[in-house]
């Protein structure tokens, strides 16, 4: 009976990099010999147990055979006989089947120390696609090694497994979990462009592919395309260490820029309206969860809005609270600034970089919604016992006042209400604060 460190600790620190979880692969034991020693098994498919002690994965050593579609269609033999080279075939890539013995001796039969040293992606042998959910470990891990590049060869069967359906196989929670996974990782674009490589994004997420090659006015937008400028904004909430709901929405922000007329583009009227529903459809087939869902669809609902915000009249900034739910749900108003600064400084291109242009909306709307939140609801409610029906237009009015202190509008007209719920602009009239220049800039 002989255990090895396998897999990602192996390669992390062959790599220099902090290793965070160990996994071991135990030769020559039966399942028997492994709880005679104390081991506690957990595994539902195959043989795993967890250490006595360190409470670490142990698994048999095992070989593996594909018999249905999808990445759940296998059939596992472990056996005492079963080498650690039969072992490290199975295993995805080359990187990630390497072992180390007790004594610090490295088992490397398909040169993974050879594609470290490459910065190399390369699948260990065709059984990579028998597995679906590779393709989203290979996009995943591009998003985190930032240095390391697809192998041809891998991208091309990768384009295979998706020519052949096996990605469709694929569930939603495990789509969602590795996608989240990759979005929290250094750079998800990189994520993104490994899906797109080899044709899976177009079948795991259409609405999002066909945004690459859709322009935008390159006025506002120095790299043109939304595709190109959804990589850039991931990659700043990447940089700012935003959490997942931000991540996400800030993915799918500019969903609706993909159904507007083509013949109206570079323009995207209403496009608000269309990404928040597209939003909805992405998120109820993935199964996202319902934190990373709402603030999606707030995101793509309201983030021209929250641009505008320093042209917005009291009340419409009021009525945005409302229908953001934030007076209930401020900690979520407040990520809703994050994706939409994440937004306007996720733009660069030849034309010029908004990446250090000012952002003063997220101040500013901090601001009015601490003051109209500190307008006292239930005493204007016990002052007006005799009109009930008028408690939320009076509570209404009296935030309206607190956010024209607060932002210090006295000699505002707040008769005219300039929003409706939905940004209906054209592209071209986007607010002075997304220019270089900052407000006051066109």
């Amino acid at each position: 009976m002989k255990t090895y460190v396998v897999g990602g600790a192996v390669r992390d620190e062959l790599l220099g990099l902090p290793v965070k979880d160990h996994d071991h692969v135990v030769v020559g034991a039966t399942p028997e010999q492994m709880v005679g020693q104390g081991f506690r098994a957990v595994g539902k498919d195959f043989p795993v147990f967890l250490h006595p002690e360190t409470h670490e994965e142990y698994a048999l050593a095992r070989t593996e055979r594909k018999t249905a579609p999808g990445y759940k269609g296998f059939v596992f033999h472990t056996a005492p006989d079963v080498t650690l080279e039969q072992d490290l075939v199975r295993r995805d890539l080359t990187i990630n089947a390497i072992a180390r013995a007790a004594d610090g001796t490295l088992t490397d039969p398909f040169d993974g120390r050879g594609d470290i040293a490459r910065r190399l992606f390369r699948h260990v042998s065709d059984a990579f696609a028998e597995d679906p959910v590779r393709i989203l470990r290979v996009a995943r891990f591009a998003a985190r090694f930032t240095d390391f590049t697809v192998a041809p060869e891998t991208n091309a069967l990768m384009r295979r497994m998706v020519d052949e359906g096996e990605v469709d196989a694929l569930v939603p929670e495990r789509v969602w979990q590795e996608l989240s996974r990759g979005l929290m990782e250094q750079r998800p674009s990189r994520m993104l462009q490994v899906l797109r490589d080899c044709g899976a994004l177009a079948r795991i997420v259409p609405e999002l592919d066909r945004l690459w090659g859709v322009p935008q006015p390159e006025k506002w937008h120095p790299e043109v395309d939304t595709g190109i400028h959804l990589e850039q904004v991931v990659d700043y909430a990447a940089r700012q260490c935003c959490d997942l709901p931000v991540r996400f929405a800030a993915l799918l922000h500019d969903l609706g820029k993909g159904a507007t007329p083509a013949d109206q583009w570079p323009a995207h009227h209403g496009h608000e309206g269309l990404g928040a529903t597209l939003v909805k459809d992405v998120c109820a087939r993935l199964k996202v969860p319902t934190e990373c869902r709402d603030l999606a669809v707030l995101g793509a609902r309201e983030h021209g809005n929250v641009a505008r915000a320093l042209e917005l009249r009291c009340n419409t900034i009021v009525k945005l609270f409302e229908r953001s739910d934030a007076f209930r749900k401020p900690a979520r108003f407040l990520q809703l600034l994050q994706v939409s600064e994440c937004d306007a400084r996720g733009r660069e291109g030849p034309g010029g970089s908004f990446r250090d242009a000012p952002f003063p909306q997220r101040d500013y709307l901090e601001r009015a919604l601490a003051a109209a939140r500190g307008v006292n609801a239930g005493e204007i409610a016990q002052a007006c016992t005799e009109q009930p029906e008028r408690i939320p237009e009076l509570v209404r009015e009296a935030r309206v006042r607190a956010v024209r202190e607060a932002l210090a509008r006295p000699d505002e007209r707040d008769e005219v209400d300039e929003a409706n719920g939905t940004n209906e602009r054209n592209e071209t009239n986007q607010p002075a604060a997304h220019t270089p220049g900052g407000a006051g800039a066109r």
